[in-house]
């Protein structure tokens, strides 16, 4: 029988309402701590809200992202702290400093705290900062790269016209620099997707025999068919509200409206935009306010519901690195419309319509077409379904995970 491991997971900032790494790390701890092994999550705000037998320790941070006190100005007191000084340095200057500081909250904790001994493992959730790497100096430590943050700034540069805006977008991703020189001395980097490993091996420069492919999980649990609940006609569901040009909700928008002079449709939207972002500006421009429905923050429960009332789910991402909406739409038993955009095909399979990224008519296209074929609704969402429960379960993640850190915990011995 194979020892129990000692598994401390790092996540610097993780919400487990919106965004893949959040959810990856409740979702994982959980489902390792299922199998019988011990657990800590060392996190920052905001909390994670872990499931499960995960024990979670919460690092004391400034939190100047925290948007009910948005970039507030520190106390006195509080930029005594070396680390706090850093990082409110980095963020007055533009930056974004937190995957850098936790990094350096975290070595402080383990150090001060005599935790060396603690764990078999240091597994990093793509903060990829300089003090975890220098905790492998005593310890086994891996990370995992959803996908490579290149992505991320190259769009949101390309998505600006003004040069102070495209300076600001360089400003803010100037943490990449670190995230390459930490990636290329692991010996192992866990990532999500066959897609991703191509990309991060060619943006960071890393041979592609040190990635360990492992996707990800859905939590079947959660995600799972209404069959009580009646879909109503015309809805769509999308799962984001980001103004992030990269999750491609302005190209949706754009579609809706282009449908709404056609048919009746009716546009859920899982969130709330930002006050005066480009989604926002776009609803208003396009004068949508009456078809478009954000939910703000809301419950499990309230979220499939909304899926069990909607007709179609669109992802209309331009990038992802694995693509969890599309997989929790698929086990919600919904027909779900996505584009091209990095690994979204490979989750997809062919169950659902797959349609190029950053395109609106292509968009509206498919969205009409599904719309006027209820039988093709019905055939997708049965082998969504069905392509979840076969290949998406964090238990199956949680069992190539284990595989993955004593594989690198041989080796490092």
């Amino acid at each position: 029988m194979q020892s129990r491991l000692k598994i401390g997971i790092i996540s610097y900032r993780s919400n487990p309402h919106c965004g893949g790494q959040g959810v990856y790390v409740r979702n994982l701890s959980r489902a390792l701590t299922d199998l019988g092994h011990h657990v800590e999550v060392i996190a920052g705000p905001p909390d994670p809200l872990l499931i499960g037998d995960a024990k979670l320790t919460m690092l004391q941070t400034l939190d100047l992202y925290n948007p009910n006190d948005l970039f507030r100005t520190p106390k006195l007191h509080e930029l005594v702290d070396p680390i706090n000084l850093i990082e409110w340095l980095g963020v007055s200057s533009m930056g974004y400093p937190e995957p850098l500081t936790f990094g350096m909250r975290v070595k402080r904790y383990i150090k001060e705290n005599n935790k060396f001994k603690g764990y078999d493992i240091i597994h990093d959730n793509q903060s990829l900062a300089y003090g975890i790497l220098s905790l492998s100096k005593r310890l086994p430590v891996t990370a995992t790269i959803h996908h490579p943050m290149t992505v991320d700034r190259r769009i949101a540069v390309k998505s600006t016209k003004s040069i102070y805006q495209k300076f600001k977008q360089l400003r803010w991703y100037s943490f990449i620099g670190m995230q390459k020189y930490v990636a290329r001395r692991l010996s192992k980097i866990i990532t999500v997707s066959d897609f991703s490993k191509q990309d991060i091996a060619r943006e960071f420069s890393i041979p592609k025999e040190r990635f360990i492919t492992i996707p990800n999980g859905i939590n079947t649990e959660l995600f799972r068919p209404l069959d009580f609940i009646k879909r109503d006609s015309n809805r769509i569901i999308v799962t984001n509200s980001a103004d992030t040009p990269l999750k491609g909700l302005y190209y949706l928008l754009h579609a809706v409206k282009s449908i709404s002079k056609l048919r009746p449709i009716k546009l859920i939207v899982i969130g709330s935009p930002r006050k005066d972002g480009g989604v926002e500006k776009v609803v208003k421009n396009l004068e949508l306010k009456d078809i478009v429905e954000f939910t703000g923050r809301i419950d499990d429960r309230r979220f499939i519901e909304e899926y069990a009332k909607a007709t179609i789910a669109v992802v209309p991402s331009l990038y992802e690195g694995f693509g969890l909406p599309v997989g929790e739409a698929m086990a919600c038993r919904i027909p779900v419309i996505c584009t091209a955009g990095g690994a979204l095909p490979e989750v997809a399979g062919d169950a659902a319509q797959i349609v190029p990224p950053a395109n609106a008519n292509a968009l509206k296209d498919a969205i009409i077409s599904l719309l006027d074929d209820p039988s093709q609704r019905e055939k997708m969402a049965q082998a969504g379904y069905e392509r979840v429960m076969k290949n998406y379960t964090w238990e199956a993640t949680a069992i190539k995970t284990v595989q993955a850190y004593r594989e690198i915990i041989n080796a490092y011995r």
